[in-house]
């Protein structure tokens, strides 16, 4: 008998020796934060291949829905704006200056939605599962770029089609692409961490995001915007990006040093802001979602 207490006291060791993880409301430091995230980095691409092979396994048409969202988009969208309401796009025919300004618009639109309420959504893990909860909505912006990509396949497919091959701007798109999700999932992150307790945000967001779409250069030049309005259209952070982004592409006028440089600190800081608050709330949301 002492030989197999023994044994099971090997296998088995006192419940004091073993680690323990206590996760208490409140804020960790940085560097404790940081180091969760690495060695969490195996979940954020299991999450996202998860999300790309979900998304439209019970659909019939499958990723072609990919293109046609875009597509339609962009040709209800340039009907209304330029065929109808005859605003300017500045010398690019209206659909293919509409549907360039609809893929930056979609990968902002995409990453915000899927970024705040990856938390609701994901609440079978946040519960029972410990792991940086910033893994969630940071996942949302593989999708989202996956789908921009083969959008831009098709987009270069247009270009070369209307005789308007991209020139040398084309490789700073990354960088302003960057920027738009940068933007998108830093106010992902912030409504994410009050939509886990407020439900609200869910019916609120879609609201949004309609109203700055139409407060957006999309389907329309901001030439098209009457002098008097464009101190408060700029207040938009969008435009500027958005505007660079269609610069690279189509070699549409360029955003001013002063536009394009608020819009970048403007994203900046909501980024911040959101990783910030997200963090501060994360060790709660565990008991409320």
């Amino acid at each position: 008998m002492a030989l197999s207490r023994r044994s099971i006291a090997t296998k088995h060791p006192p419940a004091e020796s073993r680690p323990t993880v206590v996760i208490l409301p409140g804020s960790i430091p940085l560097r404790q934060y940081a180091r969760d995230l690495w060695h969490h980095r195996d979940l954020f691409g299991v999450l996202a291949l998860r999300d790309l092979t979900l998304r439209y396994r019970q659909t019939a048409m499958g990723a072609v829905w990919v293109v046609l969202q875009p597509f339609l988009s962009a040709g209800i969208l340039s009907f209304v704006f330029g065929r109808i309401a005859g605003l300017a796009t500045d010398g690019v025919p209206s659909f293919l200056f509409t549907y360039v300004g609809m893929l930056a618009f979609g990968a902002f639109r995409d990453t915000l939605q899927k970024s705040s309420t990856s938390l609701v959504s994901n609440a079978h893990f946040v519960s029972k599962i410990f792991f940086p909860r910033l893994i969630l909505p940071a996942s949302a912006i593989g999708t989202s770029v996956v789908d921009f990509c083969v959008g831009f396949v098709i987009a270069l497919v247009l270009l070369m089609t209307s005789d308007l091959p991209p020139g040398p701007a084309l490789v700073l798109l990354p960088v302003w692409i960057f920027f738009v999700v940068m933007l998108a999932q830093g106010i992902g992150l912030l409504l994410g961490s009050f939509a886990a307790r407020y439900r609200d945000f869910a019916h609120i967001t879609p609201f949004m995001l309609q109203l700055v779409l139409y407060a957006s250069p999309v389907a329309y030049s901001v030439s098209a915007v009457p002098d008097r309005y464009l101190s408060l259209y700029y207040l938009n952070p969008l435009v500027g990006l958005l505007e660079a982004f269609r610069w690279s592409v189509l070699g549409t006028p360029f955003p001013s040093a002063g536009h394009l440089g608020y819009s970048i600190a403007v994203t900046t800081v909501a980024f911040v802001v959101g990783v910030v608050v997200f963090e501060k709330r994360e060790r709660m949301l565990a008991d409320v979602v």
